[in-house]
């Protein structure tokens, strides 16, 4: 049979829809209720729903008077500060067009990011910078801050497939790509809801990422927001050493990270009793079963994971009412449709348990209106009526789904096919073994060999490691070589970049 997961579509999105009025569509009814508390060693800063929507709307106000009109794009260059969510929404609730930036971003990069998309302005926190440009309204922190008191503007309500937002894919395939987004974009985190955080509005949801990540702003505030639950977010750094005694004093029910944070936690001695906390959330990168066991040790929940990308959000996952089988990302959520398509040419999905493509149909609510500049339905990466994620996997006939990496991170060897994931997440389990990526490697022309790089808090013996791989790999998936590593290449989103693994010179 097909490999196709296929149930009842979910209701669909209003016609007159607005992105920002529909997340702060509870703040009436909820304004005395704490929307966001800021956490800190000290006394958490709060914000009430009724002061969120005051300070959103007349930020929007004071976009408007600044110049921008609807249609136009804003480029937000901010920190780890609540003022980035505010402009976020304020710009989208008249029709101005925010596009989210990661305060690491080098000038150089940035510059080549206003080449992609030619904003109109920019909210910018000075002492992260911004490329000179005559062209490019500039508002700082400090009127950002001051135009929040401004009377309320007025939603703008249209068609809720009209464009709402741009982001920036993370690259790790090639050079980022702008992705647009329309309001019902929104619409389509319902199916999260159920099928990956069991969200209630009595929930605390303590995201442990920065407020300009787009995984923080989606499930760490804007979720929360819209059904009226209480979001918590670290103001300045949020060490791993300092969450734990967060969790635990604010009352946290839901824990969101990727699993680099989770890493470091589960390594902490010290942690104390959670009473309160029901679960962890995971994305950005495939979580290894193993550092889900050790969590389990450390708190006594489970952590649900949940694949998507900048272009879909997040479709397949587990949660609390569907729990993952071992090795798998879990579901798509009801009201998804997805499918397993052949890396070759060819819209007509394969067969249960063969390995292909993991596509979308194009009438998922949640996906892209297409990338900025694209000319065809190829360069939307479309296929018939699917999109395709770029990302290998497998389907079982219950709809679980096996995640096998990147297409172009597939490695050939002995004439197998092999996924990195699945040497990666048997070397993770090794005590000593902290972080790995598997590549294959050319060490000479002509002559290429799967090599493990890890971390750990020393070297580890090469022929301990072999052993190890041996006794659960296949001869032809066994790394031929273990490099050790300080650390290992990651992202602005802190995602692996395989493509800049690579061996020291000499």
């Amino acid at each position: 049979m097909p490999a196709i997961f296929d149930t009842s579509p979910c209701e669909p999105c209003p016609q007159k829809f607005n992105l920002a009025e529909y997340v702060l569509s509870r703040a009436d009814e909820l304004s005395e209720k704490v929307a966001l508390s800021i956490l800190s060693c000290e006394n958490p800063e709060n914000w009430t729903y009724a002061e969120l929507k005051a300070a959103v709307l007349g930020t929007a106000n004071g976009l408007l008077e600044a110049g921008l009109k609807p249609g136009d794009t804003l480029m937000l260059r901010l920190g780890n500060t609540v003022d980035f969510p505010i402009a976020y929404l304020a710009a989208i609730a008249v029709g101005i067009h925010p596009i989210p930036l990661s305060s690491q971003l080098t000038m150089d990069e940035l510059q080549k990011l206003c080449l992609e998309v030619s904003p109109s302005a920019a909210c910018i926190d000075p002492d992260l910078g911004f490329p000179q440009s005559g062209n490019v309204i500039q508002i700082l922190l400090s009127d950002l801050k001051s135009i929040r008191n401004l009377s309320p503007a007025k939603f703008q309500i249209g068609a809720c497939d009209h464009l709402a937002y741009l982001v920036f894919t993370s690259g790790t395939s090639g050079a980022p790509k702008v992705v647009m987004h329309a309001h019902r974009a929104i619409w389509a985190r319902r199916m999260m809801f159920r099928d990956w955080y069991d969200l209630r509005q009595d929930d605390r949801l303590f995201h442990a990422g920065a407020f300009n990540w787009t995984y923080t702003l989606g499930t760490g505030l804007l979720d929360p927001w819209t059904l009226g639950a209480t979001a918590l977010i670290v103001g300045g750094e949020a060490s791993p050493e300092k969450i734990p005694s967060f969790l635990a004093k604010h009352g946290a029910t839901i824990f969101a990270a990727s699993p680099g944070v989770y890493r470091k936690l589960v390594r902490l001695c010290d942690f104390p009793k959670l009473p309160k906390l029901r679960h962890g959330l995971s994305a950005g990168e495939k979580l290894s079963d193993n550092l889900g066991i050790l969590w389990r040790k450390k708190t006594s929940t489970e952590i649900y994971e949940a694949f998507g990308m900048s272009e879909c959000s997040t479709f397949i996952s587990s949660s609390p009412k569907s729990e993952a089988k071992m090795g798998t990302l879990g579901r798509p959520q009801k009201g998804r449709r997805v499918a397993i398509l052949p890396q070759s040419l060819g819209e007509k999905p394969l067969e249960f348990d063969e390995t292909g493509i993991i596509a979308v149909d194009q009438t998922d609510p949640g996906l892209m209106l297409g990338y900025l500049g694209a000319r065809n339905s190829s360069d939307n990466n479309f296929r018939g009526s699917w999109f395709l994620t770029g990302d290998l996997g497998q389907m079982a006939c219950d709809g679980s789904i096996t995640y096998l990496g990147r297409n172009d991170d597939v490695i050939t060897a002995g004439g197998y096919r092999i996924s990195p994931i699945e040497i990666e997440a048997y070397l993770q389990s090794h005590p000593k073994i902290q972080m790995v990526a598997v590549k294959d490697i050319e060490i000479k022309e002509d002559t290429r060999i799967i090599t493990a790089f890890y971390t750990a808090d020393a070297t580890i013996d090469d022929s301990t490691l072999k052993k190890f791989a041996a006794e659960k790999l296949a001869r032809y998936k066994q790394p031929r070589l273990f490099v050790y590593c300080d650390s290992l290449p990651v992202g602005l989103n802190g995602k692996l970049l395989r493509k800049n693994l690579t061996l020291a010179k000499g």
